[in-house]
């Protein structure tokens, strides 16, 4: 193969590549993108993730200091799940959106000035925000009566996987189940929508779960 020919095949594998993984380049742009912040030193990625001495309780990879936070739960006589502190998926969010940890406290650094306000900053009392960390399964869709058994729905804007392969963690519902941090998945890229994966006009990502 020459040259030309051979330059030619890897740029359109390049291409290719790249049109069926977004979300390796969705991150860029994002909410999550602090390159342009002054503490980030430029990082786009290391804010959360390292290649080296990375957390060994959160994957992937994690660089991000940790909430030492024991967090007031949502409770409701309806509720049937059962739900307990956050685990490690919901846990790297509330790393900087429970406001106890600074943006800029990664890579060892825990002495970081750069918080979370208004909105960003769910607190340590999670208790009037939407229950995470609990199994959603066919028995709990049973139990509720009022939800879709997550094996069996299937999500539109997910290439029509299920709710338990294109939303769930370890079969758990977390704060990544509805929020895409990498602004990827489903509609998270879309301006405005909080990377919300199912864009919830008309209630959509409420009723992805809920049968009402």
């Amino acid at each position: 193969m020459g040259k030309k020919m051979l330059f030619c095949f890897l740029g359109i594998m390049a291409v290719c590549f790249l049109s069926v993984n977004p979300v390796f380049a969705a991150i860029s742009g994002s909410a999550h993108d602090f390159s342009g912040d002054t503490w980030s030193g430029g990082q786009t990625c290391g804010i959360c993730h390292t290649p080296h001495s990375a957390s060994s309780t959160i994957a992937p990879l994690w660089n991000h200091t940790l909430s030492a936070a024991v967090y007031t739960l949502y409770s409701s006589p309806s509720l049937n799940a059962a739900v307990g502190q956050p685990s490690a998926s919901s846990k790297a969010c509330l790393s900087c959106h429970d406001g106890t940890v600074a943006l800029d406290s990664f890579g060892g650094s825990t002495s970081g000035t750069s918080f979370l306000t208004g909105s960003d900053n769910l607190t340590a009392d999670i208790s009037n925000d939407h229950p995470v960390s609990f199994a959603y399964n066919a028995a709990l869709a049973a139990t509720d009566g009022e939800l879709f058994d997550p094996t069996a729905k299937t999500v539109a804007v997910l290439g029509g996987k299920s709710i338990t392969d294109g939303m769930l963690i370890g079969g758990n519902l977390e704060c990544g189940s509805c929020h895409d941090v990498h602004a990827g998945k489903g509609d998270a890229g879309v301006s405005g929508n909080h990377l919300l994966i199912v864009n919830n006009t008309g209630s959509a990502l409420c009723l992805t779960c809920h049968n009402k």
